[in-house]
């Protein structure tokens, strides 16, 4: 099958096939949307929130809305993987027990599924009726389409309940001394924080910071720090009445003119975009 890549106009609901020969990095890493990220085969690292999950052939991996996340360098940069971002309002609209229906989906900010085979015949089966739905555009298709992603989110979901995954390693000690830092910067984003102050707090090297923080979570230290403030400015955008004035400095900015450049940067949208829709979209 050819890469595929298809959003509505809200982007509440996108689909993304790809079959890639080396790592990708995507520009946003963090949506108003849960995303559900299928691997077809090769092996990924993937960073989610404050620690690095090495990602088998099989796995899907379930994020909920506004959660840091990356993919980062793997053993294996050839691999093949579906994505899917779908908004809590199709959920909803299907069935009103929606939270009750996807309970691991609220209860977790993430969720990985070691799929067993006969799960994995399924996901893939869906995986490829959703992509051809995009791909046929027959009346309804959208629809259709996210139909067979709730379908997936079930089997997701019934799989997460009757299994309880093990505890998953750390890839490295080095990934579980960055997981270390990387919670540390996620309690103190709205502080004066920088790679030195940080490195000197963890008793290490800038330097060794610098260069593991960025193998470890596929972020630099700086554009970590930067995503996680804006993530916390949009959501005070979204959910309160808080002004933009008084946003930029409670998350960690010094400038507004800094905060507004970063912010489009990241979003692709000034900051007041967020406060007019109430509703988000990356």
């Amino acid at each position: 099958m050819k890469d595929l890549l298809y959003k509505n106009d809200e982007e509440t609901f996108t689909v993304s096939y790809r079959k890639a020969l080396s790592h990708h990095m995507p520009a946003n890493h963090f949506h108003s949307t849960f995303e559900v990220y299928y691997l077809l085969s090769g092996k990924r690292e993937f960073f989610i929130k404050d620690r690095t999950f090495v990602v088998q052939e099989g796995d899907v991996i379930i994020i909920s809305p506004n959660i840091l996340h990356r993919t980062t360098n793997a053993d294996m940069p050839k691999h093949e993987r579906f994505i899917v971002n779908i908004h809590e309002n199709y959920m909803c609209s299907v069935n009103q027990d929606y939270q009750e229906i996807f309970q691991p989906l609220f209860e977790q900010e993430y969720n990985i599924v070691r799929s067993s085979l006969q799960e994995r015949l399924w996901i893939e089966s869906l995986c490829q009726k959703v992509s051809q739905e995009i791909i046929d555009e027959m009346p309804g298709f959208e629809m259709y389409a996210q139909t067979l992603v709730l379908q997936l989110l079930i089997i997701c979901c019934r799989h997460v309940k009757q299994n309880s995954l093990e505890s998953l390693e750390y890839p490295s000690p080095m990934h579980e001394r960055i997981s270390e830092v990387v919670r540390y910067m996620n309690n103190h984003y709205m502080n004066d924080l920088s790679l030195n102050i940080v490195a000197e707090k963890f008793y290490v090297s800038p330097y060794y910071l610098s260069r593991f923080f960025r193998e470890a979570t596929g972020f630099t230290f700086i554009e970590y720090l930067n995503s996680l403030r804006i993530k916390e400015a949009k959501k005070l955008l979204e959910h309160s009445s808080m002004k933009v004035n008084t946003i930029y400095k409670k998350v960690g900015f010094r400038s507004i003119t800094h905060f507004g450049r970063v912010f489009k940067s990241i979003t692709g949208y000034a900051p007041l975009h967020y406060r007019k829709s109430g509703s988000g979209g990356q």
